[in-house]
């Protein structure tokens, strides 16, 4: 058993807010300018030095989609970004469309963030919460660099990713498979030094089975994404995976980051080597985090599951709607499971064009809480659909929700289930959310 001891200290109240947000990645940029919009005050931490999580620090090279192939499912905040993302970014004509510029989306950001008159605070992270009675948060406990101080709101909303708030105010989740076993991570990364002129799609397994031939790789792991096309001689990789890391275990955490960024030298000779017009490549970054796939999905009023993604359901307090296949990366790196992914991926999972599922408001309402909303990958949602929704466009749909939500409970008093559904649908359609369902 572990020793234990005793850890009292008495804290500032620092701040008093109609909504405190925990993390500023997509859902929590998404949730802090709703809930600011729609007239509440806001209070939003950020652990590391920038918004955008995956997709600024991560180094995330690329969104997935954003439409259906008809509709843009992420109207109002997540199209206003990603419109200004497209704006300012000095990219060739034929880079790739959903490309991200780290640099650039962090401006936005911020830009964005400030416009809207949003109090936040980075190197800032949630270290404990202060409950009241058995169902509401009193105050969250925050670590600066100025000191521990505690913040006071109406509503809360774990925006972290791994549901960290949500846990630490003791709200009920699973993880993983039923063994418990999440889906591999990947270090991203920054290159430069490619002729995209040159480069063309490889036949990528031909390449990459001669390259395990030739001992290039210490895992021979299938599943390369690539590089994606962001500038002019640039590019952000998606590349290689980190297995058996639980995302909520700074242990496993720790191990993949150190074992990612050795392996990355790997890929680097491979693409030198290999692949026309890569002859000149380096790996100049990576990212500050790990890209985690998949994490804890907290237990919600009601857990969006794979029936209702196979049926494209329709929700009656459908806050959104998205497309992105059931994306399930193998947990091991053997060429049987990546056959496997890539034939269910292809044959049960995709949808056709005007195809999506309803994303219902009850999947971000903590159950046994009445003050705690959950947006992005960590929300009330099965394995399968967790691997859909976690895509930076699925959070900015729900954080967006969660943000209008919780200015409406703040506002009136009210808890987060007394809202009005039909409110709060209306004024998701006012800042542009695709909401087909709803009629005024």
């Amino acid at each position: 058993m572990e020793q234990q001891l005793t850890f009292q200290q008495q804290i500032p109240i620092k701040k008093q807010t109609d909504v405190f947000i925990a993390g500023g990645g997509p859902s929590g940029v998404a949730a802090a300018v709703a809930a600011a919009r729609n007239g509440a005050s806001v209070y939003l931490i950020e652990s590391g030095g920038c918004f955008g999580g995956l997709g600024t620090a991560g180094m995330v090279p690329c969104y997935m989609q954003f439409t259906d192939g008809i509709h843009f499912l992420a109207g109002g905040i997540g199209k206003e970004v990603s419109y200004r993302l497209q704006q300012l970014s000095d990219k060739d004509p034929d880079a790739d469309a959903n490309a991200i510029q780290t640099e650039v989306l962090k401006r936005v950001y911020d830009k964005i963030m400030t416009e809207a008159g949003v109090d936040f605070r980075f190197f800032s992270s949630l270290i404990g919460v202060i409950k009241k009675g058995g169902k509401a948060i009193d105050a969250a406990v925050v670590s600066s660099k100025s000191g521990l101080y505690a913040v006071k709101a109406k509503v809360y909303i774990d925006c972290t990713g791994d549901g960290d708030l949500s846990v630490m105010a003791g709200a009920d989740f699973s993880l993983g498979d039923e063994n418990g076993a999440c889906m591999p991570s990947t270090l991203c990364s920054l290159w430069a030094g490619l002729d995209w002129a040159s480069i063309h799609k490889p036949d990528q397994a031909k390449y990459l089975e001669q390259a395990f031939l030739d001992q290039v790789f210490t895992v021979e792991d299938r599943h390369l994404t690539g590089l994606s096309h962001s500038g002019k001689s640039f590019g952000g990789g998606n590349i290689g995976h980190a297995y058996d890391v639980d995302g909520t275990d700074e242990a496993d955490l720790t191990r993949a980051m150190v074992e990612q960024r050795q392996r990355l030298t790997e890929f680097e000779y491979y693409y030198r080597n290999y692949i026309p017009g890569c002859e000149d490549a380096e790996i100049v970054g990576t990212g500050s985090i790990l890209g985690v796939r998949e994490s804890r999905r907290i237990t919600c009023d009601y857990t969006l599951n794979i029936d209702d993604y196979l049926k494209r359901a329709a929700f009656e307090d459908e806050i959104g709607r998205y497309a992105y296949p059931v994306d399930i990366h193998p947990k091991t790196a053997d060429k049987a499971a990546y056959e496997a992914f890539e034939k269910e991926y292809r044959e049960t999972y995709k949808y056709r064009t005007g195809e999506s599922y309803g994303i219902p408001y009850r999947s971000l309402v903590v159950k046994e809480f009445d003050n705690l909303l959950v947006a992005g990958r960590c929300l009330g949602v099965d394995q399968k659909v967790q691997a859909s929704i976690r895509t930076m466009p699925g959070c900015y749909i729900t954080g967006q929700a969660a943000g209008v939500a919780a200015a409406l409970a703040a506002l009136n008093d009210t808890g987060t289930r007394e809202i009005d559904i039909r409110d709060l649908q209306r004024r998701l359609k006012n800042l542009g959310g695709y909401l087909p369902n709803y009629q005024d």
